[in-house]
């Protein structure tokens, strides 16, 4: 490739698009809450959301010193990420707490970056994102899983045209938001039922010596906000 193709590769991804209007924002949040609250739709697309979850976990990892073994998603839509270091500590402590807040905290960004007006810079950073996490996946499932949603990425920022990918992006980060909310309250309840006794809660009350729901509420806390931010600054980068 010549210098001059990667000046303009440069330019188009670090370059701005315009804003799409209202209705578009609208219906891409009504289209990624449709996919979120059926049980039938939202089984399979929690299977994203396991992927930032995880990937949360696992980037984390890597921050605070930890070294990262593998990463595992599961066909049930769970996922186990492991890495070694202390197993206690303020890294320890981080990691666990990275997973359910993981989604919600993408999504932000993302809305960030779409109301700077940067839908390009989102589609190829969400791919070099999808790519780094598959090095580490360690299980057939997870692969596939990693390589259908990053193939899902790459299809729509090369062949496809502005309008489409704006709907994309727009559609990805409202489903970030919103499908950030729903496994927290599903742990919740799932709780409340007797199970997870290892959920990430659990794992942060023995690390820290606060009950499990202290910080189920930290959880909740943290997506309602990234929510709330997210969505409003979506909402307010609409054209007029």
């Amino acid at each position: 490739m010549e210098i001059a193709d990667l000046s303009e590769l440069w330019d188009r991804v670090t370059g701005t698009q315009p804003a799409p209007e209202l209705w578009l924002v609208l219906a891409t949040a009504a289209v990624a809450l449709a996919v979120v609250t059926p049980y039938g739709v939202w089984r399979v697309a929690r299977n994203t959301i396991t992927i930032a979850h995880e990937g949360g976990h696992g980037l984390v990892a890597l921050l605070t010193g930890r070294k990262l073994e593998g990463i595992r998603l599961h066909s049930d839509t769970s996922g186990l990420t492991v890495s070694r270091g202390r197993p206690t500590g303020l890294g320890m402590i981080l990691t666990a707490a990275a997973g359910y807040t993981a989604p919600s905290l993408l999504g932000l960004a993302g809305a960030a970056l779409l109301s700077a007006g940067r839908i390009t810079a989102l589609l190829w950073g969400a791919t070099a994102l999808l790519l780094a996490l598959l090095v580490m996946v360690r299980n057939a499932y997870g692969m596939l899983t990693v390589l259908l949603t990053g193939a899902l990425f790459i299809l729509v920022s090369w062949l496809t045209d502005p309008e489409v990918q704006a709907a994309f992006a727009y559609g990805v980060v409202w489903f970030l938001l919103l499908g950030g909310v729903r496994p927290v309250w599903e742990l919740q309840a799932k709780r409340r039922r007797g199970g997870a006794g290892d959920s990430d809660a659990d794992q942060l009350a023995r690390l820290t010596r606060m009950p499990a729901l202290i910080w189920l509420l930290f959880f909740h806390a943290v997506v309602l906000a990234c929510l709330i931010a997210g969505g409003g600054s979506l909402l307010d980068a609409a054209a007029p």
